[in-house]
């Protein structure tokens, strides 16, 4: 689930976390990077964005705020309607804390409208996870209704 960023009216998953080119401020300008480009188009089509991340070692993965940083200079996020879901290991010491204290620290500095009672720290084991989906229908219900409350925020 690194990365997922699901746009709510047209539910789609941005897949491209891997595409993207390690940021630059001195990049941060046109012609964008094909991928940044993609990235900002996408969250400028989406009513709500529903961030799914893990946290690692502490924090946000660094691939994920990477994609975060490109997010800042465009705009696109300033205003609109974001919450998010860590979805850590049970054995993480902090139950995904840090990376939804890190979440909040960037997407406040965008300029994100934070809909924080869509805002979610589910713990998830490997266990419930078959085929890159979550199986476990109590998890599923946890995050079918942080996606409500998202809507319901917008």
């Amino acid at each position: 689930m690194l990365g997922t960023v699901a746009t709510l009216t047209a539910s789609q998953t941005y897949t491209g976390l891997g595409d993207l080119p390690h940021f630059n401020p001195d990049d941060d300008r046109d012609p964008l990077h094909p991928a940044v480009a993609s990235l900002r188009q996408s969250i400028k089509a989406a009513d709500a964005i529903l961030i799914c991340t893990p946290e690692y070692a502490g924090g946000l993965p660094g691939s994920f705020k990477n994609l975060l940083d490109w997010t800042v200079g465009g705009g696109e996020i300033y205003g609109k309607p974001v919450a998010w879901i860590n979805a850590s290991s049970i054995a993480a010491p902090t139950g995904g804390r840090d990376a939804h204290d890190s979440l909040r620290k960037v997407l406040t500095y965008a300029g994100a409208k934070i809909v924080d009672e869509a805002c979610a720290r589910i713990p998830v084991s490997r266990a419930d996870v078959a085929d890159g989906q979550v199986a476990d229908p109590d998890l599923r219900g946890r995050i079918a209704m942080a996606a409500r409350l998202l809507r319901e925020g917008v």
